[in-house]
């Protein structure tokens, strides 16, 4: 039977495949809670595609972003997954946020923001500190182009600064990721189906 809920992660690493990256791991973990729910999820490595600069939906010329598109708005549920680099989100992750850009004029045949009733989560990783900062600057993106967030629908880790640890060193996840990545999954699965069996109203 068909996932009634599906959920298409953004793995904005600056590592192409298939190199080892801490943020698929998280990304993999909460995947594989939001599979415990009976929800069917798919990973894109943004780095691995020539997404274009720019604020359209299609910047022409090869451009690889329409396709990722095409999956977004497909899926009900965006895991919006980032590292840190200098206290900021990467740079693949400010180039999709920058597309998404283009969602603000785009809307249903009934006049609603065309990501309205998609429900967005964020996972941040870095050994240094950002964290809830990018996730504050990424909900505000998000949010402005039409996705809703659940409550605590966002997780992280942060590693001791000016270290070399990373996430994917760790021997084990510590007790708060793993409790963040199953709030973050257990909320955000309620919101989606929730608005996927009552939709925004249209317009007036």
């Amino acid at each position: 039977m068909p996932s009634e809920i599906t959920v298409l992660a953004l793995n904005c690493s600056l590592k192409p495949s298939p190199a080892p990256s801490s943020t698929d791991l998280i990304v993999r973990q909460v995947l594989d809670l939001f599979a415990a729910d009976g929800i069917a999820g798919e990973v894109v490595r943004v780095v691995d595609h020539d997404v274009r600069p720019g604020v359209e939906t299609d910047m022409g010329d090869g451009d690889e972003w329409p396709a990722i598109r095409e999956k977004i708005l497909a899926a009900d549920i965006l895991l919006f997954a980032t590292p840190t680099w200098v206290g900021h989100l990467s740079s693949v992750a400010q180039r999709v946020i920058e597309r998404l850009d283009a969602e603000i004029s785009e809307t249903d045949a009934e006049g609603r923001a065309l990501l309205a009733g998609k429900v967005a989560a964020v996972a941040v990783v870095g050994n240094e500190d950002g964290a809830h900062a990018i996730v504050a600057d990424v909900y505000q993106g998000l949010v402005d182009v039409g996705f809703s967030v659940a409550s605590q629908a966002a997780t992280y880790w942060n590693g001791e600064a000016m270290n070399t640890v990373d996430y994917n060193d760790l021997s084990s996840t510590p007790d708060a990721v793993a409790t963040a990545n199953a709030l973050l999954a257990r909320n955000t699965a309620h919101l989606a189906r929730i608005l996927k069996a009552d939709p925004f109203p249209a317009p007036a």
